[in-house]
């Protein structure tokens, strides 16, 4: 179980995807990095990690599922 939630996953990605942001959120420092230089993988990792959240399968750094909303 995780203490991270979706609804500030879901915004953070939204408005500062291309920054990896929401990365930072979650814990995925490395990977947050990858998206700074390469803004978001040119939006089509931001848009991955988007629609991930959206349906319930983006995970935190140990790889736990984020399912709460609030």
């Amino acid at each position: 179980m995780t203490d991270k939630k979706i609804l500030p996953a879901f915004l953070l990605c939204f408005f500062l995807g291309m920054f990896g942001v929401h990365r930072f959120y979650v814990g995925k420092i490395g990977t947050g990095i990858l998206q700074i230089v390469t803004l978001g993988g040119l939006g089509i990792w931001v848009l991955i990690d988007f629609i991930m959240i959206i349906v319930g399968a983006f995970t935190d750094k140990s790889g736990n599922k984020i399912t709460e909303w609030t």
